[in-house]
């Protein structure tokens, strides 16, 4: 359903301000109590190098736009790769090595804490516990001394904030489509993605492989120009026409002209 105004009045203007700002205050509001305990640890050093790659299929975060501020999911969190791209506050606390001001960090979900069955106790990472394990430069925010290892914490989903459009990254090889989906906004985590070919017009329904890689199952997409429609894990949906050139090669991105 659309819905529209004349706001060519001072009054219809200052109503639909006032519509738009209330609107972005809404899932503020509706947070402001929702906070869940977990645990938190970190992973690797300062340079980040350790956090790249990883479970929900994407490589260079820095290159992708998450950087530093990222996140690896307790099983339980991860959801078998459906968190991918989730966006969570997180705050120190209930630690004598909680930073003083108790300031939150924001992270996006881009691999996976795996279980360790094998020890009797402090396996953080089993399920059902909730737990992070943060890139160190995140942990250092929340810490007086990160020796201390491992902190309890209270965190909540937040709406993810990211520059430019949706953005795909083209995988798999002459027999077997695939498409990384990425730098998604809002919700973060994708539910359903379709791709239509330049050639035949159709929309073709893909299915999750693994982490945010979706793929045909087959080679039909590839030499083809492509739009995608891709569904987040609120329901919202964007089309983007036209995304992907004819002629593209297998491990070039390209950056839609929509966001969530």
């Amino acid at each position: 359903m659309v819905y529209s105004m004349d706001t060519s009045s001072p009054s219809s203007s200052l109503f639909a301000a006032a519509t738009a700002l209330l609107l972005l205050l809404l899932p503020a509001l509706s947070a402001a109590d929702d906070w869940q305990a977990a645990h938190a640890t970190f992973y690797g050093d300062e340079t980040g190098a350790e956090t790249m790659q990883g479970a929900c299929g994407y490589g260079n975060l820095f290159e992708q736009g998450y950087g530093l501020e990222t996140a690896a999911l307790s099983v339980a969190l991860f959801n078998e790769g459906w968190s991918c791209g989730r966006c969570y506050e997180i705050r120190c606390q209930g630690s004598t090595a909680c930073a003083p001001g108790g300031a939150p960090v924001t992270v996006t979900a881009t691999n996976l804490c795996p279980a360790n069955y094998s020890k009797p106790n402090e396996n953080w990472c089993n399920p059902p516990l909730h737990h992070f394990d943060l890139s160190k430069p995140m942990f250092l925010r929340l810490v007086t001394d990160f020796h201390v290892g491992i902190i309890p914490v209270a965190y909540r989903r937040v709406p993810c904030v990211k520059r430019g459009g949706v953005r795909f990254e083209m995988k798999g090889n002459q027999w077997w489509f695939a498409v990384l989906v990425f730098n998604v906004a809002g919700a973060g985590e994708v539910k359903a993605v379709a791709a239509r070919g330049s050639q035949d017009g159709q929309w073709v329904d893909l299915s999750r492989n693994w982490g945010q890689i979706w793929t045909s199952g087959n080679s039909r997409q590839v030499g083809q120009g492509l739009s995608f429609r891709v569904v987040a894990g609120d329901g919202r949906s964007v089309e983007l026409d036209n995304v992907v050139p004819q002629g593209w090669a297998f491990g070039q991105s390209f950056e839609g002209r929509v966001q969530f």
